[in-house]
């Protein structure tokens, strides 16, 4: 899924400052499963908006509302009359809902309430890890199933580097070795034969180096 975090308060200040009606963005997909942008965390936005403006004299509308996703029309459409009777949006999806909203929505500020991490998964309540970084050129085949452009700290391809100390990242101590991760793995699957060939050059230019990417299926688009 994709990970996010609440912005510090503050900057979100920063950011409605002057606007009179605002409208507070929540979405039901990634951003309720971490934890930063669902149900519960607008809510308390809104709570906490209300009670700067209220102490402050000012006479500040501050709306909610919930999609089921921010990055698809069929959601964000019906938010229409909605979003265009506010002077700007707090949108707690993440940065390709504020950007959906945005493009849906000109004229009207659509303004990010988080920010984007990465794409992970839930180690236990309130603890997600980066494990995919949206490459373009899946080698989870080889690899046992575990990254080593998002394990590695250094995207090696070819095994780990001169610094992997006692089976832990030169870079942070307490990061494991992600070839050290790929290794045992193997060793588990007794497919250790797989470390011993050699990757090819990878295609980065399937990653952000080509631009931005769009995926088409083809039997949709005809």
């Amino acid at each position: 899924m994709i990970v996010a975090r609440q912005k510090p308060i503050e900057e979100v200040l920063e950011f409605v400052q002057g606007y009179e009606k605002i409208l507070i963005a929540g979405c039901n997909e990634c951003v309720t499963v971490c934890e930063a942008g669902g149900q519960k965390e607008v809510g308390l936005l809104g709570a906490a908006l209300r009670l700067y403006f209220l102490n402050r004299g000012r006479s500040v509308q501050v709306s909610e509302v919930m999609a089921e996703r921010q990055c698809e029309a069929e959601f964000v459409l019906p938010l229409e009359d909605l979003v265009r009777s506010h002077d700007a949006v707090v949108s707690l999806a993440c940065g390709a809902g504020v950007q959906f909203l945005a493009e849906r929505f000109m004229g009207v500020p659509i303004l990010p309430g988080v920010d984007t991490v990465f794409m992970g998964v839930t180690e236990e309540r309130g603890v997600w890890s980066e494990r995919c970084q949206g490459c373009g050129q899946c080698v989870l085949a080889s690899t046992g199933g575990i990254c080593p452009v998002t394990r590695c700290s250094k995207r090696m391809l070819n095994g780990p580097c001169g610094g992997s100390t006692g089976g832990h990242c030169e870079i942070n101590k307490e990061i494991d070795c992600g070839w050290q991760l790929i290794i045992d793995r193997l060793k588990n699957l007794g497919q250790l034969q797989r470390y011993e060939a050699i990757a090819p050059i990878k295609d980065w230019s399937r990653e952000r180096s080509g631009g931005p990417r769009k995926v088409f299926k083809k039997d949709w688009s005809e």
